[in-house]
């Protein structure tokens, strides 16, 4: 609130006085529409209509570089105004920022030419890593430059998908959007591991959060950020038994910091135990894929919905929630029902992850109705506060 011209602040209408409500609003309101849209689809419920490249192509690219790079545009051009003390983005470049995103968004759905959504595309995560290096160049700030890097990283991944759309490659599309998940898995051990502590010792009134082992954060994600690697290059698309070693280690350094965070009083507050429960996924995930690289799975698929739903999604939704009610000003109470948003996106994860591959219509109509429910559970106790000035008056 120091770093702000209050009168300038006050004057920007709320929707677009920081990052986090245009983003987080956008991209539930999105997934919440795309995620039933896609199974419509599968279900050729939808014939006479195509998006950009397809509908696979369209479900396993959006829900990734459109869903939830909004909101990891939301919560870090957030973060960023208190980690480095400069106003953030506001007003009309938060605006043409949120239009970019949304452009695209419209761009795949609708069929526009390559030679226009692409640049619509890639530009809206090189814009995001441009202000993030900016501002944090702005104090030189090294301790968040790796966050740069991630997101540099995922703009390239995102060219990937784009080049095997141009040239008719979908072994270059899978490539890049896995390696783009993996980028993101980077990002949710680099941001959870500093704020899921935190937020545990401040939720639970303890004296102190559990320190942070430097190496073992460092080498989750170096190993995070191999594993995106070996799926860039077409290495991990393949079942290969050599390949379970880095999925064990990265799961098995997730499950120590796990261990090392547990609190037996987190189960009374779901905005604790919703992040762990995500970050727990994120082990599930890893340990499928090494499972199905020793042979001992059929597929990969259900793994890796586990990390897209489970880890991705779940910490999302347990995050911008809290965020939220945070930057508005409010008490850190959920408002009624978001209980229930998260025990329906675990929910959904145990049906798409579990279920589905035994008993696929059932496992995905449980899966598609939990996490529509949730979602629009979030969109309609938080839209009005994300729409709204802050209830105590400040900017932001």
């Amino acid at each position: 609130m120091h770093v702000l011209d209050r009168r300038k602040a006050l004057s920007v209408p709320p929707i677009w006085r920081l990052a986090f409500r245009p983003f987080f609003l956008g991209a539930s309101l999105y997934a919440l529409f795309a995620i039933p849209l896609w199974v419509m689809a599968w279900a050729g419920l939808v014939p006479d209509w195509q998006p950009t490249g397809g509908w696979l192509a369209w479900h396993r690219h959006e829900m990734l570089f459109g869903f939830a790079a909004a909101i990891v545009a939301g919560f870090l051009l957030t973060a960023v105004q208190t980690w480095t003390g400069r106003p953030g983005l506001s007003g009309t470049p938060l605006t043409a920022l949120a239009a970019l995103w949304l452009a695209a968004r419209l761009g795949w759905l609708f069929g526009l030419p390559l030679a226009l959504l692409i640049p619509l595309d890639l530009g809206f995560l090189l814009a995001l890593a441009g202000v993030m290096a900016r501002m944090l160049w702005a104090v030189r700030q090294k301790r968040n430059y790796p966050i740069v890097v991630v997101l540099s990283l995922l703009a390239a991944a995102d060219a990937l998908p784009l080049a095997g759309l141009a040239l008719g490659d979908d072994d270059l599309q899978r490539r890049g959007v896995l390696a783009g998940l993996w980028l993101v898995a980077a990002l949710m051990g680099l941001i959870g591991g500093r704020v899921i502590p935190f937020f545990t010792q401040r939720g639970l009134g303890r004296l102190e959060a559990v320190k942070p082992w430097v190496w073992l954060d460092l080498a989750l994600l170096i190993g995070t950020a191999l594993i995106a690697a070996l799926y860039a290059a077409g290495v991990a698309l393949q079942a290969q038994p050599l390949l379970a070693l880095p999925f064990l280690a990265v799961g098995a350094g997730h499950l120590l910091r796990l261990a090392r965070w547990y609190d037996k009083d987190l189960w009374r507050e779901p905005l604790l135990w919703s992040l762990h429960l995500a970050m727990l996924w994120l082990v599930v995930a890893t340990l499928g894929l090494a499972l199905w690289h020793l042979g001992l799975l059929a597929s990969a698929s259900a793994a890796l919905h586990g990390l897209t739903i489970g880890a991705m999604s779940g910490l999302i939704l347990a995050m911008i929630a809290r965020v939220t009610l945070g930057h508005t000003g409010r008490p850190l109470q959920l408002p009624p029902g978001i209980v229930w948003a998260f025990v329906l996106f675990n929910l959904g994860s145990v049906a798409r992850v579990f279920i589905y591959p035994t008993w696929p219509l059932p496992g995905l109509v449980l899966a598609t109705s939990c996490w529509s429910l949730a979602l629009a559970l979030y969109a309609w106790r938080y839209a009005p506060m994300l729409l709204s000035a802050r209830v105590d008056g400040h900017p932001g």
